[in-house]
């Protein structure tokens, strides 16, 4: 990995992208895809991600290798047999599961960041967010913008905080952006909080949930 040092003066991180196998029904996925890379280069970060060759991962590990990045790729055999798996990779770890491939990921990764993407893309979500609020790791979590896509995701965690399900704390340090400049700066002054298991009372704007145990 790069030694640059970033401008804020914080070591260059490994930063996961999790994003779809798929385009999108816009070209403006793909240009938020070139544009978050393109600003992790500029920042001296590496790239960890599915290792795919399509899609949105193949414009992302492209680009990222265009860059001069260090790209580190982890598939699932049966994937990469499928002839996905990009063959031009910095390194390409070639695994047996999805749960080793996802695993694998986070544990190489400083920071993560999701784009546009599926079903799969959001189970990679929501794993690595739902680790970050049990403390499980203490690393930022990013969802990048573009033209809405994420808006009805977050109206329905805004739900989950409204009805007593899920904090407004964590729901806030949740980073979420739409202006790519903004990527960076926000991966390195993320600061982790203690994570909270609560069977206590939760007061919330809609009234008091009790006796449940739950993740805040």
């Amino acid at each position: 990995m790069s030694s640059v040092a970033t401008a804020a003066g914080v070591a260059p991180k490994r930063v996961a992208l999790y994003l779809g196998s798929a385009t999108g029904d816009s070209p403006a996925y793909r240009d938020i895809t070139v544009a978050v890379v393109r600003h992790l280069a500029e920042h001296g970060h590496s790239l960890v991600y599915g290792g795919g060759s399509v899609g949105l991962m193949g414009v992302a590990a492209d680009t990222a290798l265009a860059a001069g990045m260090d790209v580190h790729g982890v598939i699932t055999r049966h994937l990469y047999d499928g002839e996905t798996g990009h063959t031009g990779l910095t390194s390409l770890e070639i695994v047996d599961t999805m749960n080793e491939r996802k695993n694998r990921m986070a544990e190489n990764a400083d920071a993560m960041v999701t784009l546009p993407g599926g079903i799969g893309t959001l189970e990679e979500f929501f794993e690595v967010w739902t680790a970050q609020v049990l403390g499980i790791h203490h690393k930022p979590v990013a969802l990048v913008d573009v033209e809405g896509y994420w808006t009805p995701l977050l109206g329905m965690v805004d739900q989950m905080v409204s009805r007593g399900f899920f904090s407004a704390e964590h729901r806030d340090r949740l980073i979420h952006l739409t202006d790519v400049s903004r990527l960076s700066d926000s991966l390195d002054s993320w600061t982790p909080a203690a994570a909270k298991w609560s069977q206590k009372t939760m007061h919330t704007t809609t009234g008091v949930m009790t006796g449940e145990t739950r993740i805040p």
